[in-house]
């Protein structure tokens, strides 16, 4: 995976001003879009796509301050229509105009080009199983709530207390097949990651295909194949957002696994009572890389 992120790096580097297929460059890289940029953006801290933005203007920074082209032909090279929209997105990197910049010199952020390494460090112990699941449906209390990468996600709180108490009850007893009891499940997650995009979020239950779906609740297919759990124990959601970083940085880079497209499940086995603490499991779909 490392040398994929790398080869991904060199790439947009060698094509800055061209859109970037990378579908077909996963392809030949032996993995998946879908891995790939979900990858680049837990180890990077930024999507994919603004990395190309920071790289595209860093590099354009210098033919704006050499001053030797006028700056519609510096903005066709970097693959727009026009000065104005390449002043915004300069700005939007720099915080500074192209006029401003080009008289001055400066001030400019530069974006340096990116090498990944893998460090072992062994700082997160990984308890961790892989199982192969039947298809299965998660049934549950749907909401489109923004991304959190931090802390607790108050549109998720505001969801789930909506709920009435005896709603919770009803649920669990819904509850057919493994991961079992009340289920906190993302699905449909920007695929780069980006703090405030949309997701839908699910609190609901797992239950076997055939089982009806009552008609005030909302349901997610889930299709059959494997899955790596991952259990965390402490702090919550302190420890259970250590360990889904850790997914990213020390256990994907190390193991012949890749994340496949499908929702993430938070399985809660036991919290205190106030939920300072928690001891969860982490599912999320993989298949061998």
């Amino acid at each position: 995976m490392i040398s994929a992120l790398n080869r991904l790096v060199a790439v947009v580097e060698e094509h800055l001003a061209e859109a970037l297929d990378l579908q077909a460059l996963a392809g030949d890289l032996g993995t998946t879009e879908h891995h790939l940029r979900r990858m680049f953006s837990s180890l990077a801290g930024m999507p994919l796509s603004e990395y190309v933005r920071r790289r595209c203007m860093t590099v354009a920074a210098a033919d704006v301050v050499r001053g030797e082209e006028d700056l519609l032909t510096i903005a066709v090279r970097f693959g727009y229509g026009s000065t104005e929209a390449f002043g915004r997105a300069f700005r939007a990197v720099h915080g500074a105009g192209l006029s401003e910049v080009r008289r001055a010199g400066g001030p400019l952020r530069a974006q340096p080009q990116l090498r990944f390494r893998l460090t072992v460090e062994g700082s997160t112990p990984m308890d961790i199983r892989l199982v192969n699941r039947p298809s299965f449906r998660l049934i549950g209390h749907a909401a489109r709530v923004p991304l959190f990468h931090e802390g607790i996600n108050p549109h998720i709180q505001r969801h789930i207390t909506a709920l009435p108490p005896q709603e919770h009850g009803r649920l669990k007893d819904l509850s057919s097949t493994e991961p079992h009891g009340l289920l906190q499940i993302c699905d449909d997650v920007d695929a780069d990651g980006v703090e405030g995009s949309e997701l839908t979020y699910l609190h609901g239950v797992a239950v076997s295909p055939g089982t009806s779906t009552p008609d005030d609740l909302d349901a997610i297919e889930v299709p059959a194949g494997a899955w790596a759990v991952f259990r965390s124990s402490g702090p919550h959601p302190q420890a259970l957002q250590t360990m889904w970083a850790a997914t990213a940085t020390e256990w994907f880079p190390s193991n012949p696994w890749r994340l496949r497209p499908g929702p993430s499940i938070v399985a809660v086995l036991e919290r205190a009572e106030d939920f300072t603490t928690a001891t969860c499991e982490l599912w999320l779909p993989v298949e061998p890389a």
